[in-house]
């Protein structure tokens, strides 16, 4: 099926007439060609959003006819839950159960809670703070934004850059990932159906080099909204400093997933498996270091070894399956690569490392895979390898668990599990991780700020926080007094009055 792209309101070719195939992981089929997008076809979408933001109608709308497009999109979502979750996991190679009970009713409820935060956008209460007048601050959008998104979740890391950025008037270029556009394609067709304005969403599909790094240079463009790995974020600041604009950065992880003494071992032995393996590990928060008592790791790895083994790898769209392919077969060659890297750093493979080909001939599958015996300055437990590969790793004092889980260039997300309530808090308190969950591992919700600090980026998407990032504060004086000369001005010329 042949797809376009979205720009200025019209279904448009790249200006070449280029295209490139989207296939499936699972099987290697052709599921869409899409236009190859190049530089000239991101200076149309930024020209278009320009445009849209400097003499549109979407930025002066009221919060409250923005909110009803918002809501107008969700209910269209809604209807078209079963068809989109299939082509996300068609496209991506994730599970259709996490597709359509995850990630698409995720993707809908952000949409419903920012038709309803951008209404709440506020800046601090006016008030006279010089004693002559009255000092307004008002809350603006920042201009064009320009939004990356990654392939590991298409629609819903889509939902959580555009919807915020969008809600506050800003007008957006969407960039998709080249490897998962299509379900990015079809939300633009649901704003395009909600009643978006012309030019205040507009979708480019192409590689990253010449797309997104016209995205990042362009001055047109006021902030540069990201979520991806850390080496594409550097290349982004870099890019985007020429012209000093803003960045926002949800970057890459190695979460911790710290086990003391105490802890409920079957809660934990469970959360690890959903953590771990939550898209095929390829999840920025996904629970790749378990890091594991001394006293509790034999019986903990056996436990999680057992279940291990009760993972169904198959066809995503099957109810049945539990870990499908990943998203491309370069992604399974990378994490791969780790794989043998780890043996031969020393760690033991007590579990997978496979490839899975004998079963899945097509697929870019890898089998679920444990190592114990990791040292913290091992490859596999610094570097984030984002496949289905958890790194045990054993520890004996509670100061030594926190130097390795914080003993990371990353700090995106981490859990500790304990039923120790001193414990859990002193542990929160010193993780140095945007998100820390204790007794769980991945709840996230439309109103919680997510986002990392270290080499994680900065930047908050979900909650209201992330409107912060996509507005700017403008001070507004305004003098009460009504005098020519004030008081003050002898300051800089003449003599006091």
């Amino acid at each position: 099926m042949d797809r376009k792209m979205w720009i200025g309101g019209e279904w448009v070719s790249a200006e070449t007439e280029a295209t490139f195939p989207v296939t499936s992981p699972f099987d290697g089929t052709t599921l869409a060609t899409v236009p190859k997008g190049a530089r000239g076809d991101a200076r149309r979408a930024i020209d278009a959003a320009r445009h849209a933001f400097d003499r549109g109608p979407w930025p002066k709308l009221p919060p409250r006819a923005r909110g009803e497009v918002f809501l107008k999109a969700a209910a269209l979502l809604q209807s078209r839950l079963p068809a989109v979750a299939e082509l996300e996991s068609r496209n991506q190679g994730k599970t259709i159960k996490q597709a359509a009970d995850a990630d698409l009713p995720f993707s809908i409820d952000n949409l419903v809670f920012y038709a309803g935060a951008g209404r709440t956008l506020e800046a601090r209460s006016p008030g006279e703070f010089t004693g002559d007048g009255t000092t307004i601050f008002r809350r603006e959008p920042v201009g064009v934004v320009a939004s990356i998104t990654p392939w590991n979740y298409p629609i819903m890391m889509a939902v959580w850059k555009v919807a915020p950025a969008l809600v506050v008037g800003n007008t957006v270029v969407l960039k998709p990932a080249s490897w998962t556009p299509i379900t990015s394609l079809e939300l633009g067709k649901v704003f395009e159906e909600a009643g978006l304005p012309a030019g205040a969403l507009n979708i480019v599909t192409g590689p990253g080099g010449e797309v997104g790094d016209e995205l990042s240079r362009n001055p047109k463009v006021d902030l540069v909204s990201l979520t991806g790995d850390t080496a594409t974020g550097r290349k982004i600041m870099e890019a985007a400093s020429g012209s000093v604009k803003r960045t926002q950065l949800e970057l890459g992880g190695k979460a911790p997933f710290v086990v003391f003494e105490d802890a409920n071992l079957a809660a934990a032995v469970e959360g690890a498996m959903v953590g771990g393996f939550v898209n095929g590990g390829q999840d920025c928060t996904a629970a790749t270091r378990l890091i594991l008592h001394r006293n509790v790791r034999e019986r903990f790895l056996r436990e999680l070894l057992a279940r291990v083994k009760t993972v169904r790898m198959g066809d995503p769209l099957s109810r049945s399956t539990d870990l499908g392919p990943l998203v491309h077969a370069t992604q399974q060659q990378h994490v791969l690569e780790f794989v043998e890297k780890g043996q031969s750093e020393g760690a033991k493979l007590v579990a997978g490392g496979g490839d899975a080909h004998a079963q899945f001939p097509k697929g870019a599958f890898v089998t679920p895979t444990v190592f114990d015996g990791v040292t913290p300055d091992m490859a596999i437990a610094q570097k984030e390898i984002f496949g289905p590969v958890l790194d045990v790793i054993e520890f004996s004092t509670f100061d030594e668990a926190i130097e390795i889980a914080n003993g990371v260039e990353y700090g995106l997300a981490g859990s500790v599990w304990t039923n120790d309530l001193r414990t859990a808090v002193k542990a929160a308190n010193a993780l140095r991780f945007g998100d820390v969950w204790v007794n769980d591992h991945l709840p996230l919700g439309s109103e919680t700020p997510h986002g990392g600090v270290k080499q994680s980026g900065f930047g908050k998407d979900l909650g209201t926080d992330s409107l912060n990032d996509y507005t700017w504060v403008k001070n507004i004086y305004i003098d009460l007094t009504g005098q020519v000369r004030k008081g003050w001005h002898y300051t800089t010329y003449g003599d006091p009055g």
